[in-house]
């Protein structure tokens, strides 16, 4: 029975200009992912991403904390994708759906930036009422009455999911990894919501509902078996504990 564990990136720099790229608590995160599994010995035998910046940056944080450790445990685990060969390890199916084109398409905004800055700017909690707005631009896009208007609806987003994990199912074969192997992708948290919801047999908006709840870097464990796929857990985060006590926050 092969395990695919998909952990969803480490935070990304929200607010910034480039918001595809690690803040430095999403660097954080993915480290104490990587340390944690190798301080439990957890084996992993490939390791992939999509290909935006601030998933596979988590793959590399999570190796650098990883390897040295099992190397030091006397384990000679070496993932079969070579992080520094990224035309191998790149899954392209695993990138998020696009939230910039979801949320200015959104009824409120018509897709008119200006029209967002100005209704922020006068509201008296700014922050609250962006989360208000991109609610709504989330609401209309799982709704499925406006799809002619995005780059890519969620019906194309949630085929797309469902074809990255088939894909994972190719590259176990191709790879000639056994039945007992384990597989993590770095992803993001729409795509593990969506692939979740399908084996759950539950629609959008559970699919909705799951992608606010996951955590950066909590991971979702699937097996493989035969051509069946089987929920194993779901947004695990127990390695950004320590000691006992909570983490910093993961937004």
């Amino acid at each position: 029975m092969t395990t695919i564990l998909l952990a969803r990136h480490g935070q990304a720099s929200f607010g910034q200009e480039n918001y595809d790229q690690l803040s430095e608590l999403g660097t954080i995160q993915a480290q104490m992912l990587g340390q944690h599994y190798a301080t439990t010995q957890r084996r992993i035998d490939a390791i992939f991403t999509g290909s935006l910046v601030r998933q596979q940056d988590s793959a590399h944080h999570f190796w650098k904390r990883y390897e040295p450790s099992m190397t030091a445990n006397g384990d000679s685990v070496v993932p079969a994708i070579n992080l520094d060969e990224p035309s191998g390890y790149v899954l392209p199916q695993f990138d998020e759906f696009n939230h910039k084109d979801v949320f200015v398409k959104s009824a409120n905004a018509a897709g008119n930036r200006a029209e967002i800055s100005t209704d922020m700017a006068k509201s008296a909690m700014p922050a609250t009422r962006l989360a208000e707005l991109f609610d709504q631009a989330m609401q209309r896009w799982h709704a499925g009455d406006n799809d002619q208007d995005y780059i890519e609806s969620w019906p194309q987003f949630h085929n797309r999911t469902q074809q990255a994990l088939e894909q994972i199912r190719t590259k176990i074969t191709s790879l000639g990894l056994g039945h007992d192997s384990t597989v993590l992708v770095f992803t993001s948290g729409g795509v593990i919501a969506a692939i979740t919801a399908q084996l759950l047999k539950q629609g959008s908006q559970t699919a909705y509902q799951l992608n606010k709840s996951l955590v950066n870097t909590g991971v979702t464990s699937i097996t493989l078996k035969d051509q069946s796929s089987r929920l194993l857990s779901l947004n695990e985060y127990s390695h950004l504990f320590s000691e006992g006590k909570r983490f910093v926050t993961w937004r």
